[in-house]
């Protein structure tokens, strides 16, 4: 069989990866004979991925192997995708905060808040100190974030900025598919002191649900990833209280997702943590516009961690 350079790797590779999509169904013994029929042919790269059979492919794949000692390991390749066996966050049955460790929710909601309510690009206006790195002395972290949610833009019923745009959206034509807002301004960033990393939205609605997908270029997935679950599972709450819907679904798409050298045993011992159930979540019933929510509109019960994880170091 033809072999190919797998990406930086000396090694080479089958050009045709063995697919393992659909053999979830297949006993252990009939694995283990699929292995050895692809390995007789040459085909030595297994294509895999956790949602595949709902995890029983990765998993009767690994049994089979594990009980066949005539298989060296150094004899396969093994390729997979994960983090992609829920798909998404759905807020209708449970609200996605982290119990491994603590998420100071209210405090991520406060920064919500300050980009989309208060549009404010100043860390004055922001209770907690997590963007003081990048301000300069007056506060200022330039025209990112709540800045460009600020910005005015003509539409043919009038000038609105994104937020304001949304809710009208989501009133008079919600089953649109232009309901977008985007703070990567291309000719703003040479004036911002961060380039937005959570930057992007874009919502639909389903029957009475209102859905979100968020898009961010970059993350550093031990320090901020349940941060930014968690704060915009709570704007989809607000804006879907505002405009007469419940929340549905939060997809959350990050292009570069990284977990750093010095914070893996930091996750190890995380992810080797008992989960407890998820918190209560709820807002102020009676808030009707969007610019009248405050942290105190907001409660959180029965919120059940393992201990903080603290001193984690930040990429400035």
């Amino acid at each position: 069989m033809k072999e190919i350079i797998l990406g930086n790797h000396i090694r080479k590779v089958p050009s045709v990866a063995v697919g393992c999509m659909r053999l979830s169904e297949k006993s252990k013994d009939e694995m283990n004979r699929f292995i050895h029929a692809a390995l007789e042919q040459g085909a030595y790269l297994f294509d895999h991925a956790d949602i595949y059979g709902d995890g029983m492919s990765e998993s009767i794949f690994g049994e089979a192997f594990a009980d066949d000692s005539s298989i060296k390991r150094e004899d396969i390749y093994l390729q997979s995708k994960c983090g992609i066996r829920q798909g998404c966050y759905d807020l209708s049955k449970e609200f996605p905060a982290i119990t491994l460790r603590k998420t100071y929710i209210k405090s991520a909601i406060d920064e919500i808040l300050w980009i989309w309510q208060k549009k404010s690009n100043n860390v004055h206006d922001l209770k907690s100190h997590i963007w003081d790195s990048w301000a300069d002395e007056d506060g200022s972290i330039g025209k990112a974030y709540g800045y460009q949610m600020g910005v005015k833009h003509q539409y043919k019923e009038g000038m609105f900025d994104q937020v304001d745009r949304l809710i009208y959206d989501l009133k008079h034509n919600p089953y649109s598919r232009r309901m977008m807002t985007n703070m990567y301004v291309h000719e703003d960033l040479h004036e911002m002191n961060l380039y937005p990393c959570a930057y992007g939205m874009t919502f639909n609605v389903t029957g009475d649900r209102l859905n979100a997908i968020l898009n961010q270029r970059s993350q550093d997935v031990l320090a901020a990833n349940n941060w930014n679950v968690v704060q915009y599972a709570a704007l989809v709450y607000m804006i879907a209280q505002v405009t007469g819907f419940k929340p549905g679904e939060l997809v959350h798409v990050i292009a570069d997702a990284h977990i750093y050298d010095r914070h893996i045993p930091i996750v190890k011992e995380l992810i080797s943590r008992e989960t407890y159930p998820a918190p209560k979540f709820t807002m102020n019933p009676d808030i009707k516009d969007f610019y009248q929510f405050t942290l105190d509109d907001f409660t959180i019960e029965d919120y059940q961690t393992g201990p903080q994880v603290k001193n984690i170091p930040i990429a400035v």
